[in-house]
């Protein structure tokens, strides 16, 4: 009998989050899965994306501009906001019920049988079902290019059993220290490790400890650099404010040299920090050129426009006695320092009142530290993880930020508090873990009935 929908997604779920496992992290245990696949990773060209903040961003954008270049684009992405499905993508459209449960059945009992001949000391864990679920689907779909997003870390994480034809390492900083390391030269070697021997690499300048490890990682695998410095706005990108509204101007516009031939970039993404991801994903693009795919200066200005990328700094205008709505993932400190930039940039005359939940593994002390004293009220949440600070943990851990905070049980009633205490021109601002941002978008894209009132 076949594998519902729901039973493979609540059986993936029952196999465990990575972080809290005593398992040794092995990519040989992934190449052995892949075998019994009959390679799938092999039969599909990639590009393998690594970093700590803005993966995501990144490959959600070369992913458009590739698809808008015509070809068949596979996307990886992880957490996923609402649903599972959204994180194995084909052309924008996430996997279907009907297709998740078919590729898990053929997965699962691929990995049965190698724990039951002794090949496999334990079942894959969950991501590296699923990481074996997107390589079996992009390749029995036949996509041209599959854009995939590292899970954690790089060299031992189960996406790098690829091979692919440019790898990207986005912005690195300290998290996951447990598993990574505690310094950043630690951490950026792990990042390293999707660098392939004579391989190609593009990435950005950043914290010089991190540059001189990556820069001594390629000379050491003789893969060559691609700045996406070039790629970079010439000038401040036009932001502001829509006229006759109090709303935000949503997005990034400048005009850019691409392939020599100036286009117009409008970039559907806010904030600063957006601008190294795009300069990566144009720089990635062209590369790919370089490679065989025939991208135009064109397609990459449509793909870039055509990117979609929900819960970083997306804007809910207000609307009636509804406040105006920020939801943006911050659960790092270096993702905090880029919501607090885009906060001051776009809403400094503004009062903000911050919703706030995290994973207890989660820098919540320093993340308090940054993004708190911008509040007028913070209202502290539990998300709906095993993983998840309750309210009153986060509150202790908060504690010395002197901010004014309340607990809420839910995310439900933390809108529902917000909502009511907001005034004219308030921003609610929800923001730290994924799945405190995906749960309000969630509620407020299904426009939940919420009591308002000034």
């Amino acid at each position: 009998m076949s594998v519902s929908y729901q039973s493979a997604v609540d059986r993936l779920l029952a196999l465990g989050h990575e972080l809290t496992s005593q398992r040794k992290f092995d990519l040989e245990h992934m190449r052995i899965l892949a075998r019994a696949l009959g390679n799938p990773e092999r039969r599909l060209q990639s590009v393998l994306i690594a970093g700590t903040n803005g993966k995501g961003s990144t490959a959600a954008t070369l992913a458009s501009i590739v698809q808008a270049a015509g070809y068949c684009t596979g996307l990886y992405t992880s957490p996923h906001l609402l649903r599972i499905n959204e994180r194995i993508q084909i052309n924008r459209e996430p996997i279907s019920d009907a297709e998740f449960a078919l590729i898990y059945e053929r997965v699962d009992l691929a990995a049965r049988r190698l724990v039951d001949r002794g090949d496999l000391p334990w079942h894959p864990s969950f991501f590296e079902m699923l990481t074996a679920m997107m390589f079996e689907y992009f390749a029995s779909a036949g996509v041209d290019l599959g854009v995939i997003e590292v899970g954690m870390g790089g060299r031992l994480d189960a996406t790098n059993i690829a091979d692919p034809s440019v790898s990207v390492i986005t912005d690195i900083d300290l998290d996951h220290q447990k598993f990574l390391g505690n310094t950043l030269p630690e951490i950026a070697l792990e990042k390293a490790g999707i660098i392939r021997p004579g391989g190609t690499v593009v990435l950005l300048p950043q914290h010089p400890q991190v540059n001189d490890t990556l820069g001594q990682e390629i000379m050491a695998r003789k893969a060559r650099a691609i700045s996406a410095v070039r790629y970079m706005p010439p000038v401040t990108p036009e932001a502001g404010k829509v006229e006759g509204t109090g709303n935000l101007s949503v997005g990034n516009h400048f005009q850019l040299d691409v392939m020599d031939k100036e286009v117009k970039i409008d970039f559907p993404l806010s904030g600063r920090h957006q601008l190294r991801n795009l300069a990566l994903a144009i720089a990635t693009a062209v590369e790919l050129s370089q490679l065989g795919l025939k991208i135009s200066p064109e397609d990459i200005a449509k793909g870039v426009r055509d990117t979609s990328w929900p819960g970083r700094f997306e804007v809910i205008p207000a609307e009636g006695d509804s406040p105006e709505f920020v939801l943006d993932v911050a659960h790092n400190p270096a993702g905090a320092w880029a919501l607090r930039s885009a906060l001051s940039t776009f809403y400094g005359d503004r009062r903000l009142t911050f919703i706030f939940g995290a994973m207890k593994d989660k820098a919540i002390k320093e993340i308090a530290e940054i993004l708190f004293p911008l509040s007028e009220r913070v209202i502290l949440t539990h998300a709906d993880s095993p993983r998840a600070a309750t309210a009153a943990e986060i509150a202790a851990m908060a504690a010395h930020t002197q901010a004014e905070m309340v607990e809420e049980p839910s995310i439900s009633n933390a809108l529902e508090r917000a909502a009511k205490s907001a005034g004219d021109r308030d921003v609610v601002v929800i923001t730290g873990s994924i799945y405190v941002v995906g749960a309000a978008l969630a509620q407020l894209t299904a426009k939940a009935t919420l009591p308002h009132g000034a």
